[in-house]
């Protein structure tokens, strides 16, 4: 099942938005780019708060917008919630109130039991006697999730939900968004500028820039795609890999992870310095490692011997080797491969040609990657 998109909409006379993608319909789509690259545009389009000059948007095969048969079902009838960076409560009812407007008023009224599902879901029940005016960004921005979701859409859109709240505003929603992806049962359209947003909350990803999408796909794969570096610069890029928390941190702070698949007795175990509260053993975890973060060896025993401080040392194979426009080689490391993780767990380093050559790195080629515990970051 999927979301089917062709548009073509004049926005200005010098911007047009112009993108054909096909998403899942299930789980969290990001859509990623600078401020003007037309993401909230295309949100608009979906949820009918535009309609398009040319264009056909159907959701699991059911269009809801096609121009040439003279199709555009109305905003109210699409079942499309959407949460904007303002939370748009309304001021002189409750929380309560606010969560009950959709079953008061919507065109689908909730399933039974959803009401305290999604209260449970979010955290909202020492909310509901409150009014907006008292509410904290982050519980705005809670109450206007749970209003939407309590709409019965089949497609959730979120414009930018956390772009209007500060560092511990964000700390603060961003666990209940991870619970929400998980267990919200919506498929979620999630546009942000933020990467390390996207990178923690989607599973796939849409890069877009000046009204077009450059890429589209699982997010493994686009976040080591070269339009990322050209949209948020070369840090962006970089590999992801799902592990899971093998036990507490030691005694030197860091925390054991192991890949959530192993293969032929590996025991690869990375080490993170985790700052804050360490999340408990067995928890799954999602990480994203910056190419310019990875460096590659052939042999653990002259690292040994060398005296290399980098602990993180995963066996890989080499998928490609790549010489880019800059001159440096980028290359793609399959960790499933090696029997060292999932399908999708795939790291990139970006070498100097010389180092290389030195290396004789070719397709299929057996390495080492390491990375330094610094250079991990949950997401």
């Amino acid at each position: 099942m999927t979301i089917d998109i062709r548009l073509h909409h004049q926005v200005a006379e010098d911007f047009a938005l112009d993108v054909s993608l096909t998403l899942p319909s299930r789980g969290v789509t990001a859509v990623f780019g600078r401020s003007g690259a037309g993401k909230s545009t295309l949100l608009a389009a979906l949820s009918g708060l535009i309609t398009p000059d040319i264009g056909y948007i159907a959701i699991n095969g059911e269009p809801v917008v096609d121009s040439d048969q003279r199709l555009c079902v109305a905003a109210h009838r699409r079942r499309i919630a959407v949460v904007f960076q303002d939370a748009r409560l309304f001021p002189h009812l409750t929380v309560h109130g606010n969560l009950d407007y959709p079953r008061r008023h919507g065109p689908a009224r909730p399933e039974p039991g959803r009401f305290d599902a999604v209260v449970d879901l979010l955290g909202l029940a020492p909310l509901l006697a409150r009014r907006p005016r008292t509410l904290s960004g982050g519980e705005a921005q809670r109450v206007a999730l749970g209003r939407a979701l309590l709409a019965s859409p089949r497609l959730l859109l979120l414009d930018e939900p956390l772009a209007a709240l500060d560092g511990a505003r964000k700390d603060e929603i961003l666990p209940f968004l991870d619970r929400l992806t998980r267990e919200g049962g919506v498929p979620i359209l999630y546009v942000s500028h933020a990467l390390d947003e996207v990178m923690r909350l989607a599973g796939h990803l849409v890069l877009m820039d000046h009204g077009h999408a450059l890429a589209s796909g699982p997010i493994a794969q686009v976040a080591s795609h070269p339009m990322l570096a050209a949209i948020a610069g070369e840090a962006a890029r970089g590999g992801m890999l799902h592990l899971v928390v093998a036990g507490p941190p030691d005694s030197d702070g860091l925390l054991p992870l192991r890949p959530q698949i192993i293969h032929d007795g590996d025991d690869s175990t990375l080490h993170l310095a985790a700052g804050g509260a360490p999340p408990a053993p067995g928890t799954a975890v999602r990480l994203r490692i910056a190419a310019r973060d990875v460096a590659l060896a052939l042999d653990a025993a002259a690292l040994d011997r060398a005296g290399v401080s980098i602990r993180n040392r995963l066996p890989c194979l080499v998928r490609s080797v790549v010489t880019e426009a800059d001159g440096l080689v980028a290359v793609t490391l399959d960790l499933a491969e090696a029997g060292a993780g999932r399908r999708d767990d795939v790291l990139l380093a970006r070498i100097t040609p010389a180092a290389a050559r030195d290396l004789g790195l070719q397709p299929g080629l057996p390495v080492l990657a390491l990375i330094k515990s610094l250079a991990l970051g949950p997401v």
